[in-house]
């Protein structure tokens, strides 16, 4: 109701702010100029990012210290600490760094974003910032269009900065005629009711914008204007803080455990941060003070004092929290857990009742082909798992007891799964197709942005997840006479069926073995040994068929299911070599020369 409520009555708010006021207007227009710019800045990032972020990430993660540098150093560049938390949270969901080194990243983040703070109290106020922004808009506006790479993405940069400057010219005009009008520091409130006010004012400015820069930029413009007391700016500031964590839980919603675990950290840090300086207020204006004269900053200078003390409460915060990293990510992993188990199908669980999704892949990945590359592979690897166990769901085994063995003879012929509540239809809708879809899903959306090579990989893996799920389809077909063949009286049959079942889970068991990646020549050389035994054992199948048919030990319905049934078990155990194959050796040279043709759709199962 209130989500229903809260856009049109901003609507409202700003119709009646604009007919009010053409002030209002101009302050309006910058703030909205400003976080156009933010857009193009990020794009022109992007552009030059490429491999760069991730092997930034893969580096200099692997310690708190480095991974608190590279989240001061990144936002600091970029500008955006909500766009480095979103990144942070798609890169952990992916898989690409650890849990540690995402809050050490989103630590820095908060302590990087008050660089921004600095270069507006230092010169975005005191300077003429419209003549500088109108040759970068021209300039940016000509590179943006140009083919080359570099060009093009320096055009994004200078068409953002250029719009971030003049945003903040608008601001600051627009304060500046406001105050010949209305004196906005009539509404000023004094102790830590003005403080909590302001707090709340500064968080829903932020979550509105989306932006602690935007927030922030606002805040300097009305200080300098005097259109706001310095105890009410430095509340501002605190609440802006607070808002920005919105963004990183709103893009943590279609993560996985581990990005709603950094989502809260996030959270945790900037609340902490707020109640240690809403606490400790005054001891730190005093501080401010201290050391804005300590470096020749006038008295009255508030905004640079603000640029002091937003840099002071990031410290604090860090500073506080930052040796519990390892006692945190150890509450985050109770509060958030991942899936137990080996078992896929974990059929006691009523929350697999539901379709499943894509564990790895998320929109904001995309945008990084690396990292993208690195979560489509650990979602081929998934989807693989959840084949392997409906394939031994299928045969009336389990993937627990497949691993166990080490005689698979005896295994199938005296033991099968007795509780088989679902039907593999429903258990493939369960656990596999919303999985398949969403790797089609994004591999369609990826592919594009790909160098040659990298697309040529990702058709390999969608050839190889396209092989798991034709392994399905045929075991789908044998699973019904499975089930009534290997309980019957007749003797023959059984056998036969249980022979069936000995051939997939025999592949099962070798196809699993090849996980460990050995070089190229012995995996082809073990897959071509195994399609030669499967052809050799279905040739047997088919002779012993003629013999049971001969002596009249089978009937003819058993026959025709025999060999309709042997023909499915051949097929699903060569679509299974295959994608494992093509799993381990899909960056080869003989994969790159694929034509890119388009997959079927995910429906291919009736």
């Amino acid at each position: 109701m209130l989500t229903r409520l809260f856009f049109p009555t901003t609507l409202l708010l700003l119709a009646y702010g604009f007919w009010v006021s053409s002030d209002f207007q101009v302050i309006t227009a910058g703030v909205v100029i400003f976080l156009f710019g933010m857009v193009y800045l990020e794009q022109g990032f992007k552009v030059y990012t490429g491999g760069l972020l991730e092997n930034i990430l893969k580096k200099t993660t692997n310690s708190t210290l480095k991974s608190l540098g590279v989240g001061v150093l990144t936002t600091a560049v970029l500008q955006s600490s909500s766009l480095v938390s979103v990144i942070v949270i798609s890169f952990l969901s992916a898989g690409l760094i650890e849990l540690v080194a995402g809050i050490g990243i989103i630590f820095g983040a908060n302590l990087g974003s008050t660089a921004g703070a600095w270069l507006v109290a230092v010169y975005g106020l005191n300077i003429k910032l419209a003549s500088y922004a109108m040759p970068m808009l021209v300039f940016g506006l000509i590179l943006k269009s140009h083919a080359n790479k570099i060009l093009h993405g320096l055009g994004y940069i200078l068409l953002g900065v250029g719009f971030l400057f003049l945003g903040i010219h608008y601001m600051k005009t627009g304060f500046d005629a406001f105050a010949n009008t209305i004196d906005l520091a009539a509404f000023a409130m004094d102790g830590y009711a003005g403080v909590l006010v302001y707090t709340l004012l500064g968080m829903l400015a932020t979550i509105i914008m989306q932006s602690t820069n935007a927030t922030m930029v606002l805040t300097f413009s009305a200080l300098a204007t005097g259109q706001l007391t310095y105890d009410n700016a430095l509340a501002l500031a605190i609440g802006s803080n607070i808002g920005t964590t919105v963004t990183a839980i709103l893009g943590s919603i279609s993560a996985n455990s581990a990005g709603k675990r950094l989502a809260v950290a996030h959270l945790l840090f900037n609340v902490v941060t707020a109640s240690i300086t809403i606490a400790l207020l005054q001891p730190l204006i005093t501080s401010v003070d201290v050391l804005a004269s300590m470096i020749g900053i006038a008295p009255d200078n508030y905004t640079l004092k603000l640029a002091i003390f937003h840099t002071l409460f990031n410290i604090i915060g860090v500073v506080a929290l930052l040796p519990f990293t390892k006692i945190l990510v150890r509450w985050l992993e109770t509060l958030f857990k991942d899936p137990k188990g080996h078992s896929a199908l974990n059929l006691a669980d009523s929350e697999h009742s539901q379709m499943r999704r894509a564990r790895y892949l998320n929109p904001a990945v995309l945008s990084y082909p690396d990292a993208a590359m690195r979560a489509m592979t650990r979602e081929c690897a998934n989807l693989y798992r959840n084949t392997l166990e409906l394939i031994c769901y299928g045969i009336y085994l389990t993937g627990d007891k497949l691993r166990e063995t080490d005689n698979l003879s005896d295994l199938v012929h005296t033991w099968k799964r007795e509780k088989q509540p679902w039907a593999i239809k429903e258990l493939y809708i369960r656990h596999i197709k919303g999985i398949y879809a969403d790797i089609i899903h994004y591999s369609g959306a990826l592919e594009g942005s790909l160098p040659k090579q990298q697309a040529q990989e990702l058709f390999a893996l969608k050839v190889a997840c396209r092989d798991f799920v034709q392994a399905i389809k045929h075991v789908k077909h044998i699973y019904k006479n499975m089930g009534l063949y290997i309980d019957s009286e007749n003797e023959q049959i059984r056998h036969q069926y249980n022979q069936l079942r000995l051939r997939i889970a025999s592949v099962l068991k070798l196809v699993d073995l090849l996980g460990v990646r050995r070089n190229y020549d012995h995996i082809r050389e073990h897959a071509d040994q195994l399609k030669q035994e499967l052809n050799e054992q279905d040739w047997q199948t088919n002779k012993e068929l003629n013999e049971l048919i001969r002596s009249q030990q089978v009937d003819s319905i058993m026959a025709s299911s025999l060999m309709n049934d042997s023909a499915h078990v051949h097929d699903a155990c060569t679509s299974l070599i295959d994608g494992a194959v093509i799993m381990l050796t899909r960056d080869r040279e003989e994969y790159r020369d694929y034509s890119l043709n388009p997959m079927p759709s995910e429906n291919n199962i009736s």
